[in-house]
């Protein structure tokens, strides 16, 4: 494993750290002894970096989580977020009828000790607001979670999907040592200005969905998911989408080839190779995957290969939003 600085910290993070989340939420059925035995594998492989939030399964994948990192306290850089809260109880994806965003003060010091709670820990070393609550200044929410670093219950905090207008006005309040937001060969949006940002002030980025969901890797296929699987309410992942997309994908597999890697890795290290500051976090609920993940460390793009995926990207653009209308109004804000 090869190890990257948090922001201007100095904690070393695994260059690819582990998304949790769909190891109890979002994507189709689960499998608790394999997730399990992925953390484990994750130790093996040197990841300490592990990414999770609260409302992925109202809190059941912190839980499922806890088993491992309780006893490997010390290997395992932690991190989760809080925000979106559910009317009834009732876990949902973010863009469902019922959930809601709360960036308060006052739901910051509830969310925080659940959180601790469920983790079964002191202190969660990055604490992320999981959006930028458009009702309540961004200060205030960052001087709540100030508050927690001085009580000691939390150590870094981050920001995710948030603008660069927000990132600066949370970092004059208190440092932000990360920025979470989705960024792959699919997604670029962070390139318009909050890439630039991050670097002027110091930020990581921690790119999410680095491989877009799958999409990315040639081998989904969307009419066998499963029906409450996230990916099926998602625009670019749609018939009338996936068509065009898959011949971006299909090219890009063959270059993959070319570089005897697989197109998860290849799309991976094209992630790594955007800047020493990046960490991205692919979410694998599988041994295999993770294996295969870790392999895109190894992977050497020069500039000719870069400039080749680029010229793929620029033929085939991507159709479709990589959310629904109603959840991009929360993001870049």
């Amino acid at each position: 494993m090869k190890y990257r600085k948090l922001g201007t910290t100095d904690e070393q993070l695994s260059s690819l750290g582990l998304g949790c989340m769909g190891m109890s939420f979002a994507y189709g059925p689960t499998d608790n002894k394999e997730s399990l035995a992925t953390l484990e594998k994750a130790l093996d492989l040197g990841i300490n970096f592990w990414d999770t939030a609260d409302m992925y399964a109202n809190g059941a994948n912190e839980e499922l989580i806890s088993k491992i990192l309780v006893p490997n306290r010390d290997k395992v850089f932690i991190a989760t977020k809080f925000g979106f809260r559910f009317k009834d109880g009732m876990a949902r994806a973010s863009n469902a009828v019922g959930t809601y965003f709360d960036g308060s003060p006052a739901w910051i010091k509830v969310a925080v000790e659940q959180s601790l709670k469920r983790l079964k820990i002191d202190t969660i070393d990055l604490y992320y607001a999981h959006r930028v609550d458009p009702n309540i200044p961004i200060e205030e929410t960052v001087g709540a979670m100030a508050d927690l670093v001085k009580e000691g219950k939390v150590r870094y905090l981050g920001l995710s999907e948030a603008s660069a207008t927000s990132l600066r006005k949370a970092h004059a309040v208190h440092p932000i040592a990360a920025l979470q937001s989705e960024y792959s060969l699919l997604t670029k949006d962070v390139e318009n200005g909050i890439l630039q940002t991050t670097r002027e002030l110091g930020i990581s980025l921690i790119p999410y969905s680095p491989l877009a969901r799958g999409l990315v890797t040639n081998t989904l296929d969307v009419n066998t998911l499963a029906e409450d699987d996230f990916r099926r309410s998602l625009p670019r992942y749609q018939q009338e989408n996936i068509s065009n997309n898959n011949k971006l994908i299909v090219e890009f597999s063959a270059f993959a080839d070319n570089k005897n890697c697989t197109p998860a890795q290849l799309a991976l290290a094209w992630v790594l190779a955007q800047g020493e500051d990046i960490i991205p976090i692919p979410g694998t609920k599988k041994r295999k995957y993770l294996e295969e993940n870790v392999g895109a460390i190894e992977v050497n793009l020069t500039n000719a290969d870069l400039t080749t995926i680029n010229g793929l990207i620029k033929r085939y653009p991507i159709i479709g939003e990589r959310y629904s209308e109603g959840a991009m109004k929360m993001v870049n804000h």
